[in-house]
């Protein structure tokens, strides 16, 4: 009985602690925003607490965790005050806290997105005012290296008040980590571009090299399904989702819907865009005149159905993430400097907000990792 009672007992524990992330908060350093924020996150009852912050860097507005999750990196994104650039980050998971390692040049202004490869070798860049990508080798300890390639978009886009040139404004490695596609918001297009880890410049152009979106769409983030080839795209300036079959670098248009219902009249202002961890669900972040979340249901041919909308209870949803049990959606609420948890009906995809919201300037970026 002792030994069965121990055994449960052990199992609980695990569970628990399976349960237990750090969440890592990327803001706006205007205000009284301190920089990256590190919390604690139960996903078995959505409970928080503050561990620590770094006031080491200037607008560490988007970040990405190392697949190790011993390192992270933050994209400056400085307004053009002073070039862009990226800072790396040692993370002691025992005591929460970031160090700074060091800082590179993003090689574009307003460094808007950051992510890695599946070996850490890596860390790619967009640059949204610059309108291009950068990819900085990652050295042994974790610090960057100063960028070892720098890929220049050019072109144009049909609203000529948001698109007059190129905008990166996302870097997504494919579920087999051999395609980076970028969405580029000036330019109408899903750029493609293929990866090879052991080369000194790691990116060339796929085949096909992009595909087009419809003109003034603004292509901003994509998700991949995680268990088919689909890939949905969310496209800022006219508030869509556009959905892909994938096939290598190849996307394959099969349907665009709206973020709206039909009767919407404001401005579109499309944020995010994630699937749930099962696959059923996605959500798409709306800004704007609308601040909240757009809730669809995903068919065994990958094509969306509206199930609703949930009010962020904040305004400017930029980011948000949904943790990997699939129980809770947390959502960054830039000018209300709050983050809703909400949980999740993952029979009908539904949200509720929990009563209690984690008070943090600028949010504009989490990450979860698991303890």
């Amino acid at each position: 009985m002792r030994s069965l009672l121990a055994a449960i007992a052990c199992t609980c524990l695990f569970t628990a602690k399976a349960q237990e992330y750090h969440l890592f908060v990327g803001t706006y350093t205007t205000g009284e925003s301190k920089g990256i924020y590190v919390y604690k996150f139960n996903a078995a009852n959505g409970r928080f607490s503050w561990v620590s912050s770094t006031d080491s860097c200037t607008n560490p507005s988007y970040l990405a965790l190392s697949p190790d999750g011993n390192h992270l990196y933050a994209v400056n994104e400085t307004n053009k005050q002073q070039p862009g650039r990226v800072s790396a980050f040692a993370f002691d998971k025992t005591t929460g806290k970031l160090s700074l390692l060091n800082q590179q040049l993003s090689g574009g202004d307003d460094p808007c997105f950051v992510t890695t490869d599946k070996k850490g070798k890596w860390v790619v860049v967009g640059n949204y005012s610059g309108g291009n990508l950068a990819a900085l080798p990652v050295r042994p300890d974790g610090s960057l290296a100063p960028y070892a390639q720098l890929i220049q978009h050019t072109g144009s886009g049909a609203n000529k008040a948001r698109q007059e040139k190129a905008h990166v404004h996302a870097t997504f490695f494919s579920p087999d980590g051999q395609y980076v596609f970028a969405p580029d918001l000036g330019m109408d297009k899903v750029m493609g571009y293929r990866f090879r880890s052991s080369a000194a410049q790691p990116l060339s152009p796929a085949i096909p090299a992009f595909t087009p979106t419809a003109p003034g769409s603004g292509p901003r983030h994509l998700v991949f399904h995680p268990k088919k080839n689909y890939v949905y795209l969310v496209e800022e300036l006219t508030g869509t989702v556009a959905v892909f079959i994938y096939r290598g670098s190849a996307l394959k248009p099969v349907q665009t819907i709206a973020t709206h219902p039909a009767d919407f009249k404001g401005q579109p202002g499309s944020a995010d865009i994630h699937v749930s961890p099962d696959g059923k669900f996605l959500y798409a972040s709306n800004r704007g005149d609308e601040n909240n979340l757009a809730i669809f249901s995903i068919g065994n041919d990958g094509k969306l159905t509206t199930v609703g909308y949930q009010s962020v209870l904040g305004m400017q949803p930029r980011n948000f993430i949904i943790d990997p049990t699939g129980r809770y959606l947390l959502v960054a609420n830039q000018k209300t400097s709050n983050i809703v948890v909400f949980s999740r009906d993952r029979k009908t995809g539904k949200l509720q907000a929990l009563p209690e919201q984690i008070k943090v300037p600028n949010p504009v970026c989490l990450k979860l990792l698991a303890d």
